[in-house]
């Protein structure tokens, strides 16, 4: 990164070294795998007249590892990775087991919606949800009828 001081003012102080060093550390993709976003997964989002409709991408996951939770005003998807390798040799020794356990979380606010109405489906490891908003209610122009005796006539 590129220092704002002036040309000929530069002065390599203690300070100024340990801020830039330090600056040099917490920049580095050393601490990529602590800050990434690596218990969420991506979506897309797009709104029609009549709904919502969410692309979630879980590849890998069976529709039973995955749960879909309304609780007004939160939509919630939440899948649970729970996996276990294991080989042994002749002896039945284990050479080699990894297990890889996870759960992924994303969690939308969403207002109005009619939850009864929610339909999910996964293919190919993309989870299509269609939240469909709940109708409002166009008003109704009321007329007045005439009932003999308008008030028109009596201010006449």
């Amino acid at each position: 990164m590129f220092d704002l001081v002036p040309f000929g003012k530069r002065r390599d102080d203690a300070f100024g070294v340990l801020a830039k060093s330090l600056n040099e550390v917490f920049n580095d993709d050393f601490f990529a795998p602590l800050t990434s976003s690596t218990l969420s997964f991506r979506t897309d989002i797009r709104e029609s007249e009549g709904a919502y409709l969410i692309e979630a991408e879980l590849p890998g996951f069976k529709k039973e590892e995955i749960d879909i939770d309304y609780t007004s005003p939160y939509l919630t998807i939440k899948a649970v990775r729970k996996e276990e390798n294991s080989e042994e040799n002749k002896e039945h020794q284990t050479v080699r087991r990894e297990r890889r356990y996870g759960e992924y979380v994303r969690r939308f606010y969403v207002q109005d919606i009619a939850e009864e109405g929610i339909r999910a489906s996964l293919k190919d490891g993309m989870l299509n949800l269609e939240v469909p908003k709940r109708q409002k209610s166009q008003g109704k122009r009321i007329e007045i009828q005439d009932g003999g005796n308008s008030s028109d006539e009596q201010l006449q």
